[in-house]
């Protein structure tokens, strides 16, 4: 199994940036995907999720009606759209599919914001 990020790089404040990830020999629809970011010296944290279980999708609060994730069943493929991206988004960004007993991760996609 392999999950490959892609359409990460510079921005400036206020611009956007839409990351993709791509799976082989995994269905993303069968797990809970999520994009995670990790800025340099602090902790993974994660930034939005879809449920596998019901659909629902979860946001952490610093991103909320600035970034949206979405799944597209039929390419098989995760995204995440970023709107009016600031400074503090500066990360690498990582894709994760998730179900009981095992999980996945990409190498990370480097997202810049600055001028």
């Amino acid at each position: 199994v392999q999950l490959v990020e892609s359409g990460g790089g510079l921005v400036q404040p206020g611009g956007s940036l839409r990351l993709s990830c791509a799976a082989s020999e995994l269905t993303f629809s069968s797990y809970t995907v999520s994009w995670n970011r990790q800025a340099p010296g602090k902790e993974r944290e994660l930034v939005a999720g879809i449920s596998s279980v019901d659909g629902s999708i979860y946001y952490v609060d610093s991103v909320k009606g600035r970034f949206t994730i979405s799944r597209d069943d039929a390419k098989n493929t995760v995204s995440l759209q970023m709107n009016s991206l600031k400074p503090e988004d500066t990360a690498v960004y990582y894709c994760k599919a998730a179900r009981i007993g095992r999980h996945y991760w990409g190498q990370g996609t480097q997202v810049t914001v600055s001028s």
